[in-house]
């Protein structure tokens, strides 16, 4: 072999190394999934921010009214693990668990106030949105996205202070 094809094959040979090196770095731009803990969840408030059925529609039953967003209010009360759904017409609420990663409702709780349209939607709608599989990522900003994820929909919520 020659000198040339000797360089030549030690450059392709580190070229290749490198790349490949590269190919499984992950993407500072990669969002970055925490744990489904009780502590991640209660740490924040969460405030939707846009929720699409599996179509791509927005659900609108949920952003009638921008000033009273849909909030997910995690927390604890007398060693039971609470969350309560904020701005809805009717007062609704319900235990949950964190099981293998996964949040798992107990039964929603509800007043019963025959609530006029477009609040009743809104009701309608949130019981449906808040059923699903939760995941919590961070966004470009660095703020921690709550995602549920169901069959029908997808709704993304950011946290925010308590």
């Amino acid at each position: 072999m020659n000198s040339m094809t000797k360089v030549m094959m030690a450059a392709t040979l580190t070229v290749g190394t490198l790349a490949a090196g590269c190919q499984t770095t992950p993407s500072v731009t990669a969002p970055v999934t925490q744990p489904i803990t009780t502590n991640a969840l209660q740490a924040h408030d969460w405030q939707l921010v846009d929720a699409k059925r599996s179509n791509g529609e927005k659900v609108t039953q949920l952003f009638f009214d921008p000033s009273k967003p849909l909030t997910l209010k995690f927390f604890e009360n007398e060693g039971n693990d609470r969350v309560t759904f904020v701005n809805t017409c009717n007062n609704m609420g319900s235990d949950y668990s964190v099981v293998d990663g996964n949040v798992v409702l107990g039964n929603v709780l509800s007043t019963m106030m025959a609530c006029p349209e477009p609040q009743a939607s809104f009701d309608t709608a949130t019981l449906a949105t808040v059923q699903g599989k939760y995941s919590i990522n961070n966004n470009a900003n660095n703020v921690p996205i709550l995602t549920i994820r169901n069959a029908n929909q997808v709704a993304h919520f950011k946290a925010i202070a308590k």
